[in-house]
C-alpha cells in the first residue's frame, strides 16, 4: 500500500472535523459535552484512516493524492454529523 499519509495527519483531521460537527450542529446538548467531544474526534479519525486504507486497498487513489486527502476529510465528516444527529 505504499506510505500512507500520516497518523498525526488523521488525526488532525478527524479531529478537527469530528469536533467541529459537534459544535455546530445545531440541537440540544444535555449533560456532559467533553466526553462526547473526544469520542467524536476519536471517531472522526477512525473514519478518515479507514477511508485512506480501503480506497487504498481498492485502488482508488494512491497515498498522498488529493482524493486521499478528500475522502479522509469527507468520511470524518459524515461520521461526526451522523454521530452528533444521534446523540442529541
Amino acid at each position: 500500500m505504499g506510505v500512507t499519509m500520516g497518523f498525526l495527519a488523521f488525526l488532525l483531521i478527524g479531529g478537527i472535523s469530528g469536533a467541529s460537527a459537534w459544535i455546530f450542529y445545531p440541537g440540544q446538548s444535555n449533560g456532559s459535552n467533553q466526553g462526547k467531544l473526544l469520542v467524536v474526534g476519536f471517531l472522526g479519525f477512525l473514519a478518515a484512516a479507514a477511508s485512506s486504507y480501503v480506497g487504498q486497498y481498492i485502488g482508488f487513489f494512491q497515498s498522498g493524492q488529493m482524493l486521499e486527502w478528500l475522502s479522509a476529510i469527507f468520511a470524518s465528516c459524515l461520521v461526526g454529523c451522523v454521530f452528533t444527529a444521534l446523540a442529541k
